[in-house]
């Protein structure tokens, strides 16, 4: 079957993975906040963002690879972490990790992933980076990094924008509690899913294993279902947390979640390698601002590395978010989505369908390098 003439877009792949993952699942993935609004204002964001297009240019042969933090990538992308992302589909941190190792990509994994570090070491190979929820007993926080470490990641990611849980009203109506169970009305869910089902049969239901590998340490009751052990373990962190993790850190750190210039200023004194702009794609606040506007703020306010997310939806998002200043565009949710269409297939899938949009819209606009992306905008806000 060719894939490309059935799953051409990313929302070919998300229908796909909606009929083929439990309700209470599509809810949890694909759920923001509030009203989610902000969902609209990524997407009107991204989509006025402009090229001029390029006639008489000759054979257009673009090429995507490109530098960040000292590193050299094929492509100017990788995968952003998604909490308990082993529940969206059996095994997905395994395949994900594997399929960053084999393209050469980062990708992240998540505090509250289902899987531990432990567990992607010698399948990542040189492409792991970790995002870390702080931890609020430094002893927790620094046995977090020995074993990140000793597994083989070599970028920490300090998530700051979850100052507090959200509420996330969609993924509450769903059902899904933390850990997961499965009640009556959530089994008539998984009944109709055969594929998932059976998967998570053979692993058994996800739970976030590194932060139950601390439950002893936390006396707790029952969790809200947008809660989970990881909310009692960790603090809303500040510049000295930032430094405490400088200083036990000898890898890269990158802080994950800023929208503000000022905070972007002032991370280079601090020791921070790269900024990460993101509104956490709506999952924390209604109420912010695009991330693409903030990143037009940040560009002009540090000379470090600027990674970028939040609804993004194909190459061309990619290529407006690298024109405004990105040096580099994390995913998250699309590859989760390609995993629910295609199981095993979906990550090697979506990154060929970026890859080709990428490769397309550029040379539909004359630009052979991503640095030339810049001057080939209409309108830069």
């Amino acid at each position: 079957m060719d894939l490309h003439s059935r799953y051409p877009a990313l929302s070919d792949l998300k229908a796909r993975a909606k009929a083929r993952i439990p309700h209470f699942v599509w809810e949890y993935l694909d759920s923001a906040t509030g009203a989610e609004t902000i969902t609209a204002r990524n997407r009107a964001a991204l989509d006025a963002v402009l090229f001029r297009p390029a006639a008489l240019r000759g054979e257009i042969k673009p090429d995507l690879s490109c530098s960040l933090m000292g590193r050299e990538y094929p492509a100017p992308f990788g995968i952003a972490p998604l909490g308990m992302s082993g529940l969206i589909w059996p095994e997905a941190e395994l395949l994900l990790a594997r399929h960053a190792a084999k393209a050469g990509i980062p990708y992240t994994l998540s505090t509250v992933a289902t899987r531990t570090p432990e567990d992607l070491a010698g399948r990542i190979g040189d492409q792991g980076w970790f995002q870390m929820y702080p931890p609020r007993a430094p002893d927790m926080r620094d046995d977090m990094l020995r074993r990140a470490r000793e597994a083989g990641f070599h970028t920490l990611v300090l998530t700051v924008d979850v100052p507090a849980a959200s509420r996330r009203e969609r993924q509450t109506r769903g059902g899904l509690v933390q850990p997961p169970r499965l009640t009556p009305r959530l089994l008539a869910q998984v009944a109709v899913c055969p594929a998932w089902a059976i998967g998570i049969q053979a692993t058994g239901m996800p739970r976030m294993r590194l932060m139950d590998s601390y439950a002893d340490q936390t006396k707790t009751g029952p969790l809200p279902s947008t809660a989970h052990v990881g909310y009692l373990l960790r603090a809303a962190p500040d510049w000295d947390y930032v430094g405490a993790l400088r200083e036990r850190w000898e890898g890269r750190l990158v802080i994950k979640g800023v929208m503000e210039p000022e905070v972007a200023a002032r991370a280079e004194a601090e020791g921070v390698d790269a900024v990460w702009v993101s509104n956490h794609a709506g999952r924390q606040f209604d109420g912010a601002p695009a991330s693409l506007d903030a990143l037009r703020d940040m560009r002009g306010a540090t000379g470090l590395p600027l990674i970028f997310d939040s609804g993004v939806t194909g190459g061309l998002d990619v290529m407006r978010a690298l024109a405004l200043g990105a040096s580099f565009v994390m995913m998250g949710r699309p590859w989760h989505y390609a995993l629910g269409a295609l199981g095993a297939r979906g990550p090697a899938h979506w990154h060929d369908v970026l890859v080709k949009d990428m490769a397309s819209n550029m040379a539909q606009i004359g630009a052979t390098r991503l640095s030339e992306l810049a001057g080939r905008l209409i309108t830069a806000g």
